[in-house]
């Protein structure tokens, strides 16, 4: 394989949960007076940190949201993920033959712990991924499209960023992987290429990942 490491995104890359969460934090910043379409959750918010929305809903209105928003958002989410949450096709057969293998990969992002734990519990992907192969940007302050958190990442399974490549379906993230000096896959299944400028390749389909990989 060309790279040492693979490192996963996981909201739209591993689980099939960005349309829930966009769906949800739409309606949410809506009730609370910031009237907010899905697509605009999509545009603003897919693939950031909870603190982008804090930070451009304050940035365009000069209001605060409250300080349960993340909590209530998260609760919501959460109950959704238990009703509606599925691995996103060809999920499992990707982690099952890196595995085989012997490729090391991981996951890095945006979410919280405990969002990347419940979603993996859900779907059933959590037997793919132990303490040491989760990654979050509560881990290191400050999230996509700062490269902070895959270079963490890189640095904690100790590989060099050049021999690292994110699959990534948002475009901070792929913002965030050009900054570490990382190739990046650009995942097309839900975000059209041409918002995935900067990466490497783009492909719809996780399972065609394996041979971009050789």
């Amino acid at each position: 394989m060309r790279y040492d490491l693979v490192i996963f995104d996981n909201d739209g890359v591993l689980v099939d949960s960005e349309p829930i969460s966009n769906g949800i934090l739409a309606a949410y910043l809506t009730e609370l007076g910031h009237p907010t379409s899905y697509e605009d959750s999509v545009r603003d918010y897919m693939g950031s940190a909870m603190h982008r929305v804090h930070d451009l809903v304050q940035e365009r209105t000069g209001q605060r949201l409250p300080d349960d928003f993340d909590d209530v958002f998260h609760a919501r989410v959460f109950a959704a993920f238990e009703r509606e949450l599925r691995p996103v096709a060809g999920a499992v057969q990707v982690l099952e033959k890196l595995t085989a293998d012997g490729v090391p990969y991981c996951v890095a992002s945006s979410g919280s712990h405990e969002r990347i734990r419940v979603g993996h519990r859900t779907t059933g992907l959590d037997r793919w991924f132990d303490e040491g192969r989760v990654f979050s940007s509560q881990d290191v302050g400050k999230g996509k499209p700062a490269p902070d958190l895959f270079l963490h990442a890189a640095e904690r399974m100790g590989v060099p960023p050049r021999r690292c490549v994110v699959v990534e379906d948002s475009a901070l993230g792929v913002r965030a992987a050009n900054a570490a000096g990382m190739d990046v896959y650009g995942f097309t299944a839900m975000t059209p290429a041409a918002r995935l400028t900067g990466a490497t390749r783009h492909f719809s389909d996780l399972a065609d990942l394996l041979d971009l990989l050789v």
